[in-house]
């Protein structure tokens, strides 16, 4: 049992590391080897865990979010656990969005950046097909990208968190019914004369959809200043949307145009220009997580490519309790979203 003066001592100690040092936990990133180090396509290996003939997955984090969502800190890390579950772990970084990346869209990342790292990484593992793991619309990016390239070596696709529906979208009715008086115009202008979403305001929005944990944060160090693990998992969570990047501006027009207003991808067929991708020709087995108490994506827009992924294998749809980062991440994930993950995996041989 932790003495009172230890508890003073510990406390003490904490305040001092959040207000005038560096943390109370240094940042601790799974060992990883850079395998491609080129703009936007940044690809890893995590080291150790593998073993022989061992299977590959490769994370696939969203634009707007840096790829340390998949590693957080050490019991935050779904890296760490493929990895230490003796499987082949690799993410896609697409570093820093800036106004030098404006004229990049979805077209970049689905015939581009993911096909690239996809075969590189089957290629690590002598050609074996490769398992893709997406949080949020990155896990939207990896069945477009299954469904336009049918011959690439994809064994299984898991989204989490991902939009699939964005009918079922939380205050998207409202968004859209104040587009139709621009057209939706207004907002394409201004997001093509800014080159993009700018980061700082990706980190706003960010944390408004966490508005109580920023309303209630004083409380919450203040009551757990003396509990070192816990402050820790908040600074983890802190650094994560300190380091979110933007969106290209041409990217979150086709996101603004086909996916928000026009609900493609609730419909099952996204239009790019002339180009029809159907979620229908996505042939590998596909496992979706949803959060029930998730406020940026609702499970029920999770839910829906249970009607969408027609040409899929197997279809398995799950759910997790926690926020948006909390389903892939937090204290229940290893329980909930990552056995389910493990289940799936191993079942696939």
């Amino acid at each position: 049992m932790v003495s009172i003066a230890e508890t003073v001592t510990i406390a003490a100690r904490n305040a001092w590391a959040l207000t005038f040092g560096s943390g109370v936990e240094a940042p601790d990133p799974a060992p990883s080897t850079v395998l491609c180090d080129e703009p936007h396509r940044q690809l890893r290996r995590y080291e150790g865990g593998a073993t022989d003939g061992a299977s590959a997955v490769l994370l696939v984090p969203p634009l707007a979010a840096p790829a340390s969502c998949f590693d957080l800190r050490p019991g935050q890390s779904v890296a760490r656990f493929l990895r230490d579950s003796g499987r082949a772990t690799y993410v896609v970084d697409y570093g820093d969005i800036t106004f030098a990346d404006r004229r990049m869209g979805f077209e970049d990342w689905l015939d581009d950046i993911l096909p690239e790292a996809i075969m590189r990484t089957s290629a690590d593992v002598g050609g074996k097909p490769v398992d893709l793991v997406g949080w949020s619309i990155g896990g939207t990016l990896a069945l477009l990208t299954a469904a336009a390239h049918a011959h690439l070596p994809i064994r299984s696709i898991t989204a989490i968190g991902s939009p699939l529906d964005y009918d079922k979208m939380t205050g998207i009715p409202q968004l859209r019914a104040v587009a139709k008086l621009t057209g939706g115009i207004a907002t394409s202008t201004a997001v093509r004369a800014a080159g993009g979403i700018p980061a700082g305001l990706t980190r706003a929005a960010y944390r408004v959809t966490a508005w109580d944990r920023e309303l209630t944060r004083p409380w919450f160090v203040a009551s757990n200043i003396a509990r070192t693990e816990t402050l820790a998992k908040m600074e983890s969570i802190d650094r994560f949307m300190a380091a979110m990047p933007g969106y290209p501006g041409r990217f979150y027009g086709q996101l603004w145009g086909r996916l928000i207003l026009n609900n493609d991808i609730g419909r099952g067929v996204v239009r790019l220009g002339e180009r029809r991708i159907a979620l229908a020709d996505v042939t590998a087995p596909v496992l979706l997580v949803g959060g029930p108490s998730d406020v940026i994506t609702p499970a029920a827009a999770v839910e829906a490519g249970t009607r969408t992924l027609t040409g899929a294998a197997d279809v398995r749809y799950e759910t997790a309790p926690g926020s948006h980062l909390g389903i892939l991440t937090g204290e229940t994930a290893r329980d909930t979203t990552w056995a389910y993950l493990d289940k799936f995996l191993a079942e696939l041989g």
